[in-house]
């Protein structure tokens, strides 16, 4: 059953077994070759067409310049870096998250590019260099004042906002790929497997010779 028809079903509140066993069932041949056709990949399985449509429109454009996408996988690399168990946010590919999440929800591109241009001023200022081109102890300095918003300097507002945005965008980008999934150590649904009761328990209860 596609989503098209579950939807469907569900919503017929007088639907039969019967009927949504039918409507479960493999299409006819000309269906099946026409599916075929379409040559649906694995990400694409079970999405309507319109979305598949809209992902693929989405992915030809580009709205980060080339700096900016080098400012976000900097930025990203520090707030989560990578080490002996995982790979960095670069590596997760978190800069091609964000790059389409801001398409997907253009809400996020007036903040984005806002705050790319406020940490460049700021690096300006301080070091006379953009925050790409600075050293990487005066990047960190940089992230230092707008990472703690309980701590936040007067004018570093602006910083702070753009910060968390890009850390909680970071955070979402790698904890939702194979590698972050596996760097949390989520294993998802298994059977439990009953080990009997715990030698504790039977010793409150006075029963570890019952056993």
């Amino acid at each position: 059953m596609n989503r098209r028809d579950s939807l469907k079903a569900i919503g017929l509140g007088t639907l039969s077994a019967t009927m949504l066993l039918d409507a479960c069932k493999p299409g006819s041949k000309k269906q099946a070759e026409d599916t075929n056709d379409e040559k649906i990949t694995p990400d694409e399985a079970g999405r309507l067409p319109e979305e598949i449509e809209r992902d693929k429109k989405l992915n030809a454009e580009k709205f980060f310049t080339d700096h900016e996408l080098a400012t976000i996988t900097i930025l990203g690399d520090i707030i989560i870096p990578k080490d002996a168990k995982s790979g960095s946010a670069s590596d997760a590919k978190v800069p091609e998250f964000i790059e389409f999440i801001v398409k997907d929800i253009p809400d996020h591109q007036t903040p984005m590019r806002g705050g790319l241009r406020w940490l460049d001023v700021q690096c300006l200022n301080r070091y006379d260099k953009t925050f790409v081109d600075a050293s990487s102890p005066q990047q960190l300095e940089m992230v230092n004042d707008i990472a703690y918003p309980n701590k936040v300097k007067p004018g570093m507002q602006q910083g702070v906002s753009f910060f968390n945005l890009m850390r909680n965008l970071t955070a979402t980008g790698f904890f939702t790929t194979k590698m972050g999934i596996e760097d949390i150590g989520y294993a998802g649904n298994s059977p439990g497997k009953w080990t009997g009761v715990p030698p504790d328990v039977l010793k409150h209860y006075g029963m570890e010779d019952v056993v």
